[in-house]
C-alpha cells in the first residue's frame, strides 16, 4: 500500500489519510461479501452431496410410481424419493451488524420444502433424519479456507 501527501497542510494530509482508509475499508467489506457468496456455494455443494446416494432402509415402491427406492433409517440423512428436498434451497448473504470498521457476514442456506424440519427433527410418527449438521460439517473446511484467504 502506498500513501503519500502532496501538500504541506496538516488538514489536507488528514483528509487524504481518512479517504484512503475509507477506500480500503470499503474494498475489504466488498471482498468479505463476495466470500459470503462463495461460502453459500460451499454449503449448497455440501447439501447436494449429503442428500444424494443410497440409504440403508428396506426397498420400497415410489408412490404412485412402480419404480423402487431405498428409504433412510433413523439417524441417516433423508433418502431422495422425489428430489424436491435436494433441489429446493435458497442461499443468501446478509450483511450483519458492524463493529468499528468491521462487518459481519452471514452466509445462509435455507430449504424451501415445508417438510424439511420434520425430517430433521422427527415427528410423533417418525424418527429424525438429521442432515443440517452433516451439511455444516462437510462445508466447514471449504468455508474456513475461503475466509482464511488474505485480503490483498
Amino acid at each position: 500500500m502506498k500513501l503519500w501527501v502532496e501538500t504541506d497542510s496538516v488538514h489536507s494530509a488528514g483528509r487524504s489519510v481518512r479517504a484512503k482508509v475509507s477506500e480500503m475499508t470499503a474494498d475489504i467489506n466488498q471482498k468479505a461479501l463476495a466470500r459470503g457468496t462463495r461460502a453459500v456455494n460451499a454449503l449448497r455443494n455440501a447439501e447436494l452431496n449429503v442428500l444424494k446416494g443410497e440409504r440403508s432402509g428396506e426397498p420400497r415402491q415410489k408412490y404412485p410410481y412402480k419404480s423402487m427406492y431405498r428409504p433412510s433409517i433413523p439417524g441417516e440423512p433423508p433418502a431422495r424419493r422425489t428430489g424436491n428436498l435436494r433441489m429446493h434451497w435458497n442461499g443468501q448473504v446478509k450483511k450483519g451488524a458492524s463493529s468499528g470498521n468491521g462487518v459481519e457476514i452471514i452466509a445462509e442456506l435455507e430449504s424451501q420444502e415445508p417438510y424439511a424440519a420434520a425430517l430433521e427433527n422427527g415427528t410423533s410418527k417418525m424418527e429424525p433424519r438429521p442432515f443440517v449438521e452433516k451439511i455444516k460439517e462437510e462445508a466447514a473446511p471449504e468455508i474456513h479456507r475461503i475466509y482464511s484467504e488474505p485480503y490483498t
